[in-house]
């Protein structure tokens, strides 16, 4: 029987996911609009203390410019509705430009608000503010979480926020330019133990290379990648803007695998390792896996990519 999508992402099935993130960010999502906001604000408080925010680059912040400008000239109850608005993901101007933003851009608009918090350009949380019972638990359930895992649950909040997009009809993706692929002098190549798969071993090279154009002709035309706790996207156009818009500057360090071949000419193979993004640098990787699905031709039929539940994960390379 040949493979579907929805059979693909079965394989290596006991490949244990962190659940504790979508968990966690629906608990979040549960909670008030005040709630959320002064949850986040803690949080990055939290997390300060062992991990440091990259500043955004430049031409992440270009196109966030005009709003935080707007944002910066209100008084302080105008900036504190604006960010409940975001919170309410209500129908504002503001939160219309901010729906069209890629999850990068939103980063930057958010760590820049917070060092202006620090400032005291933007409204801060009251002094003596004291968190609801439920955005406390859910505050401790973060500090409970490794750091790859709380990264993720600060991301997933903020990209969440804003007016729903599926509502907005059409409009223009607004996302960071796509950075030059490096010169193949300056490439290093990735080592796997227990794999030698031209396709797996270049798929991890070229995303470390920013060479989404080599990347994308790695798949079949109609191939999927899941990202973590998403469901598939599905065709090369789709996936080619998933890698321009959420993996630009990522640094992929598998470290084991293994191969096995199935029915109708398939191989299935399993990585383990490390991610590390260009917002939280060297000091957090990611502990990752990769479940790939290669057809006879050694075209990727199906990638998922794994945030695992704890480090012992990276050695769970069982079927």
């Amino acid at each position: 029987m040949p493979y579907t999508i929805d059979s693909a992402r079965g394989i290596f099935p006991n490949t244990l996911s962190a659940d504790v993130v979508p968990a966690t960010t629906a608990r979040f999502n549960q909670l008030s609009a005040e709630d959320q906001l002064a949850w986040t604000w803690f949080a990055f408080l939290e997390m300060g203390k062992t991990v440091t925010v990259a500043a955004p680059g430049a031409a992440s912040m270009q196109f966030a410019e005009a709003t935080l400008n707007q944002i910066r000239q209100m008084s302080f109850p105008e900036q504190t509705q604006v960010m409940c608005d975001l919170a309410n993901r209500a129908d504002t101007p503001i939160c219309r430009t901010y729906a069209t933003w890629s999850a990068n851009i939103k980063l930057g608009f958010w760590n820049q608000l917070g060092e202006w918090m620090e400032q005291g350009i933007v409204a801060p949380i009251p002094s003596g503010y004291q968190l609801s019972a439920n955005a406390a638990a859910v505050l401790e359930a973060l500090k409970e979480m490794d750091q790859g895992q709380q990264i993720t649950v600060l991301r997933n909040a903020v990209v969440d926020m804003g007016f729903d997009p599926d509502k907005l009809g059409s409009y223009d993706r607004i996302s960071e330019p796509v950075v030059a692929p490096k010169e193949v002098s300056q490439r290093t190549q990735v080592t796997i133990q227990g794999i030698n798969n031209p396709t797996v071993l270049s798929y991890m090279d070229n995303m470390n290379a920013n060479d989404f154009e080599a990347l994308i002709k790695l798949f079949v035309p109609d191939g999927a990648l899941q990202p973590p706790f998403q469901r598939p996207i599905v065709g090369k156009d789709a996936i080619a803007r998933f890698f321009r818009e959420e993996c630009q500057n990522l640094k992929l360090m598998p470290e084991q695998g293994v191969s096995e071949s199935v029915e109708g000419g398939y191989t299935q193979i399993k990585v383990t390792g490390k991610v590390q993004t260009p917002w939280f640098g060297a000091a957090v990787g990611m502990n990752i896996a990769w479940r790939f699905l290669l057809n006879a031709e050694n075209k990727i039929f199906f990638v998922a990519i794994d945030l695992l539940a704890s480090p012992k994960e990276l050695l769970n390379l069982v079927r």
